[in-house]
């Protein structure tokens, strides 16, 4: 199947409604309620009657930083010049954050930027870093390097541009399975395999963290988290071997998704750490088939952090399923519509310029 530029401008597109839908202008993703969040939706009459639009669905500052990846990489850089240019751009993009609701652990990580100085996109190790905020700005780096071959790219820029901010493997190792599920979406590798895919990327990142040598000893004393949370799930669902169909609880109602996406959680708040935010927006995709309303009922209706669950699932989605059955009130008027379609276009062009699966 060919891709096309449509599809990629679908997943930025539904990346972004994905975050305003699940955000609601801050009101669904601090609420602790999933079954009153989907009765709030009945109340405004169901997705098919919401336009994401200012002034009441902004996007947070998940799509902002997402298209500050998106826009460095749209660049076309070599290695070199891509760190400073993404960093400058984090840093500028921290500017925009009125009402958006960033991260304390984005705040800090931007702040100790210095993108005019040689490694001044690298910053400490942080103890703490566990964070979704690397993982929920990664999806577009699987845009730019879709191609299997390009996994070792993959690797290195999701690797660099979370630890930008999120110097822990728990937060960087997010952004890692945030661009390699929307690559295997890309590459229409089956769902069912994504998670154990992960799996066995995981060793390559470790070797990559392990090559360039920074903060090694730190990073390797708090890796087994994340690689053993992401068994634990796939051993859950019954796809530890890439094999489905998934294995769901019997009853997996917005209450019980809500009692059960806790038990992915690092802290008891779903979809807030690097490992949790990729694995509820799988557990969703996995669930919905080609369902829009069921994908955002699973990804962004929850009581969690559900823009940045669903900033994750709608990237996947789009490429999958494009704007196929997605209200266009959910996706027109986005803000930085333009932007987000210019940034789509370039990633496009770059990525198969010169190749074609």
């Amino acid at each position: 199947m060919m891709i096309t530029r449509d599809m990629y401008r679908a997943s930025m597109l539904l990346s972004a409604a994905g975050d305003a839908l699940g955000y609601r202008n801050q009101r669904w993703e601090y609420c602790t309620s999933g079954p009153q969040i989907h009765q709030e939706l009945l109340e405004l009459g169901g997705l098919q009657n919401i336009w994401v639009q200012l002034p009441n669905w902004p996007v947070s500052d998940d799509t902002v930083l997402h298209l500050a990846t998106a826009e460095a990489l749209a660049e076309g850089e070599a290695m070199d010049a891509l760190w400073p240019n993404m960093a400058g751009r984090y840093v500028e993009a921290m500017k925009d954050m009125e009402g958006r609701k960033p991260g304390p652990t984005s705040i800090l990580g931007t702040s100790q930027l210095r993108p005019g100085e040689a490694n001044g996109h690298r910053i400490p190790f942080n103890p703490t870093a566990t964070g979704c905020g690397a993982a929920m700005r990664a999806m577009c780096i699987g845009l730019r390097y879709p191609h299997p071959s390009e996994l070792e790219h993959l690797i290195c820029v999701s690797v660099e541009s979370g630890r930008m901010t999120h110097h822990h493997p728990t937060g960087y190792l997010g952004a890692v399975a945030s661009a390699l599920f929307t690559a295997y979406a890309v590459q229409r590798k089956p769902l069912v395999e994504w998670g154990a895919g992960l799996m066995t990327t995981l060793p390559l990142v470790q070797d990559y963290v392990r090559a360039v040598g920074v903060d090694v000893e730190a990073n390797l004393s708090s890796w087994t988290y994340f690689t053993e949370k992401w068994a634990w799930y796939l051993e859950e669902r019954g796809l530890s071997n890439g094999v489905g169909p998934p294995r769901f609880p019997p009853v997996y109602s917005p209450a019980e998704r809500d009692d059960i996406y806790k038990t992915f959680s690092l802290d008891g708040w779903a979809g807030r750490s690097g490992h949790d935010a990729p694995m509820i927006a799988y557990d969703a995709l996995l669930g919905a088939d080609d369902s829009w309303e069921e994908l955002c009922s699973r990804s962004m209706f929850h009581a969690g952090d559900s823009d940045s669950t669903g900033v994750i699932a709608g990237a996947c989605f789009g490429i999958l399923h494009g704007l196929t059955g997605v209200p266009e009130g959910n996706y027109q008027n986005l803000e930085y519509r333009t932007r987000i379609d210019a940034a789509a276009d370039r990633l496009y062009d770059l990525a198969w310029g010169k190749v074609r699966m």
